[in-house]
C-alpha cells in the first residue's frame, strides 16, 4: 500500500472500502515505478439522484433529528472526517476517492419542497453539514446549498449550519432573513490556529484566519454564531483549546462546543497512515491517548461517550473547555431552541400560488 504525501490532499492512500471483493496493492517490480511521481489527482463530479433529501436520526447525543447533505464526498480533504466510510457504500475508497470523486444532489431544492409540503410533515430544525460540508468549494459553482436555504427561508423553516468554509457569507441575505425570525444558527469549525497543521490536516479548507473572519462577519450581520473546536486530537491540537476559545470570543462568537476525534470504519487506518506520515515522532503517543479515551479501543460508537470519550483525560478536557468558556463569556452545551411555529409549507414549484 503506497503512502506518500499528495499535495492538496488529506488522505495518503486510496485503500479499498470494507465491502470491496477485490483489493489492489502497489508492488515494486524492479522497474522503479513506485519511485516515480504520481500524476495529478483530478476531481470528478457527478449528479446523484435523490428520492428524498431529509435524513432522520434518533441519536441522543446529536442536537437535531433532521439533516440534509447536499454533497457526498468533500473537497476539503480533512483526514479525520467521520463521513469518509460513506464512500464505501458506493464502491469507492474512503481515502482519496472521498476527496476527488464527488456527488451532488441536483434536485435537492425541489425534493425538499415536496417533502415539506406533505400533510404529515412536522417541523423541526434541519441541519446542513451533519456529514460533509455544505459550503465545500463545489458549492461556489453548483449552489445546491443556496437552493435549499431559499426553500427553507420561503417556508420560515428553522435550520442550523456547520461549516469550515468562508463561502457561507455569500448567503448572508438569506441567513439574515432567517435570523430575524429566530430560525437559524451557524457554527464555524475552527480546528486549529496553526496554518501548517491546517494545511496537513484540512488541506483544502479555509485558513484559520479566514474562518475567524467569517465568524466576525456573521456575528456583525446579526446571525447567531458559534465555534466548534472539532475534532480534538490528543497531542496534535488539544493544546490549542484555550487559544481557539479565546479567538472565537474575540471574533464575536456567542457559543462554543467541542467534539473528540472519532475513528469509525476505514477512518482508523487512514488517520494512522496520515499520522505516521506527518508526525511519526508522536504517533505512538497519539494512539495510546486515543485508546485511553476510548476504553482501550480505537473507536467507541456508544451513545453518550462517542463524542466526549471517558476517563481522566476526558474529564480534564471537559473542565478545561468549561473554564475557557466561562473566562471568555461563551455559552456552551445545548443552545436555545429555534422557532418552529412560523413554518408554512412551501409551494410545490417556485412562484406557484396555493389553491387553498
Amino acid at each position: 500500500m503506497e503512502t506518500r504525501e499528495i499535495r492538496g490532499r488529506g488522505a495518503v492512500s486510496n485503500r479499498a472500502g470494507r465491502f470491496e471483493s477485490l483489493a489492489v496493492e502497489a508492488v515494486d517490480d524492479g522497474w522503479g515505478v513506485l519511485d516515480e511521481p504520481l500524476p495529478p489527482l483530478e476531481t470528478t463530479v457527478l449528479p446523484e439522484p435523490a428520492q428524498s433529501v431529509i435524513t432522520r436520526n434518533n441519536s441522543p447525543d446529536i442536537p437535531f433529528d433532521q439533516s440534509i447533505n447536499p454533497y457526498r464526498g468533500c473537497e476539503h480533504g480533512c483526514v479525520y472526517c467521520f463521513a469518509r466510510p460513506s464512500h464505501a457504500y458506493v464502491n469507492l475508497s474512503p481515502g482519496l476517492d472521498f476527496e476527488t470523486r464527488l456527488f451532488f444532489k441536483k434536485d435537492a431544492a425541489q425534493r425538499l419542497r415536496e417533502e415539506l409540503s406533505r400533510r404529515a410533515y412536522r417541523c423541526s430544525p434541519i441541519n446542513l453539514g451533519a456529514n460533509t460540508d455544505p459550503y465545500q468549494p463545489l458549492e461556489r459553482r453548483l449552489g445546491i446549498t443556496r437552493g435549499i436555504l431559499e426553500v427553507l427561508a420561503e417556508s420560515h423553516h428553522p435550520v442550523t449550519i456547520v461549516t469550515k468554509s468562508a463561502l457561507v457569507v455569500r448567503d448572508l441575505d438569506l441567513l439574515q432573513r432567517l435570523a430575524a425570525e429566530r430560525l437559524t444558527r451557524v457554527f464555524v469549525s475552527v480546528t486549529t490556529l496553526d496554518d501548517e497543521l491546517k494545511r496537513r490536516m484540512e488541506p483544502r479548507a479555509a485558513s484559520p484566519a479566514a474562518r475567524l473572519a467569517t465568524v466576525r462577519r456573521l456575528s456583525e450581520a446579526g446571525i447567531p454564531t458559534g465555534v466548534m473546536f472539532a475534532p480534538v486530537i490528543p497531542a496534535i491540537n488539544d493544546h490549542e483549546l484555550e487559544s481557539v476559545v479565546a479567538s472565537a470570543a474575540e471574533a464575536g462568537a456567542a457559543t462554543a462546543g467541542y467534539l473528540l476525534l472519532r475513528l469509525p470504519g476505514e477512518v482508523r487506518e487512514l488517520f494512522y497512515e496520515w499520522l505516521e506520515m506527518h508526525y511519526p515522532d508522536r504517533a505512538n503517543r497519539v494512539r495510546n491517548r486515543i485508546r485511553q479515551l476510548r476504553g482501550g479501543r480505537d473507536n467507541d460508537p456508544r451513545f453518550g461517550s462517542r463524542m466526549r470519550g471517558q476517563g481522566p483525560w476526558a474529564d480534564l478536557l471537559r473542565r478545561r473547555f468549561e473554564t475557557a468558556c466561562r473566562r471568555h463569556g461563551l455559552e456552551h452545551g445545548r443552545a436555545e431552541a429555534l422557532e418552529t411555529a412560523l413554518f408554512r409549507p412551501p409551494s410545490r414549484a417556485p412562484g406557484q400560488m396555493e389553491l387553498w
